[in-house]
């Protein structure tokens, strides 16, 4: 027996209403589930606030970013998670592709981020900024002899330069800008040079790479600069003094600018409450979670009107690339197989 289409149509909505009356009803417990590679200090305090606000209860789960994803395509419709919080573009549109992510229109994301920090097709949206930026040796290192990204492939940087592996998501993203900016062929001579001038082989994370810059392993590291800027705030001591010891250096700011990058959020395809979801994801996008999270990771707002830290604010403003951060994503693949026929460990 078939059911006339008005007559199904006139079943969805009345199922719907009725669904929405159970869910904003008083004494009705709402929940949201959170999937995070942001460490819990550094969103659980924006979580909570938001569940005071809004007495919506908001549990978080925290991991590795490409863990975070593999849960996710392993869970499909049955997964619990509303909102995926993950770092870089990269991920972001891998999540995308994936197929886990739902797309969702708001006015007011779309007012409060910019349009190349967010999915073309709204997956996703950018909640922060990160900067790829140059940090060196203050003993051995004339900044003026610093410049761009390309030029760390000269010959006067052999032997000088430390970089994480080729396996990190943040390398990749930066290679992905520079194959839609100068394209395959420059790219690749590019590489080559730049791998030959590794002061050793890629090895541990952006901290390391400073660390070594600091003690004269090497000259120049290429790192996110909230890395530093954790270390020049660290309750270590040894911390504090190997940042002392280095400067920053934003490059190409006569051309494209310095290559960014964010961190951002998407609503799950499993969610039952995407309005919920898209509710706290406004929420993190709000002027005064922008500043907590700026104050605390020192990253950089994506709202343009929300100020930098006070510590960022003393390393001078700086000329941003200004690619649309999926085109990251979708050059992932052949940035990575550009990287390993450089021999980019």
């Amino acid at each position: 027996m078939k059911f006339p289409a008005t007559a199904f149509r006139s079943a969805v909505q009345t199922l719907t209403y009725a669904l929405l009356v159970v869910i904003s009803a008083p004494g009705i417990a709402q929940e949201l589930n959170v999937y995070s590679a942001r460490q819990e200090a550094l969103i659980k305090p924006l979580l909570d606030e938001f569940s005071t606000e809004t007495g919506i209860t908001v549990n978080l789960v925290t991991g590795k970013g490409d863990a975070l994803l593999t849960r996710l395509q392993a869970e499909g419709r049955n997964s619990p998670a509303d909102i995926l919080i993950t770092s870089d573009a990269g991920r972001l549109v891998r999540a995308e592709e994936a197929g886990v992510l739902l797309a969702t229109t708001s006015p007011e994301l779309e007012a409060a981020v910019p349009a190349h920090l967010r999915s073309p097709q709204s997956y996703w949206y950018g909640l922060s900024v990160r900067a790829r930026a140059l940090v060196y040796n203050l003993a051995n290192v004339n900044p003026d002899t610093l410049s761009t990204y390309e030029a760390l492939a000269q010959p006067q940087w052999r032997g000088r330069i430390c970089v994480r592996s080729s396996s990190n998501i943040y390398n990749q993203s930066l290679v992905a800008s520079m194959l839609a900016s100068q394209g395959a062929e420059k790219t690749a001579v590019w590489l080559d040079g730049l791998v030959a001038n590794f002061a050793r082989p890629p090895q541990g994370g952006d901290r390391d790479q400073i660390k070594a810059v600091a003690a004269g392993l090497c000259d120049v590291a290429i790192v996110n600069s909230y890395y530093l800027g954790g270390m020049m705030t660290s309750n270590n001591e040894a911390e504090r003094i190997a940042a002392s010891k280095v400067g920053i250096f934003w490059p190409n700011q006569d051309d494209r600018g310095t290559h960014v990058n964010i961190s951002g959020a998407g609503v799950t395809a499993a969610s039952d409450q995407p309005e919920l979801a898209v509710q706290l994801i406004t929420f993190l996008t709000r002027n005064t979670s922008q500043q907590w999270y700026a104050e605390t990771n020192n990253e950089f707002p994506v709202r343009d009107n929300v100020p930098v830290s006070e510590l960022l604010a003393t390393w001078g403003t700086f000329k941003a690339d200004p690619i649309d951060v999926s085109e990251l994503g979708k050059l992932n693949a052949q940035a990575v197989m550009a990287m390993d026929k450089a021999g980019w460990k």
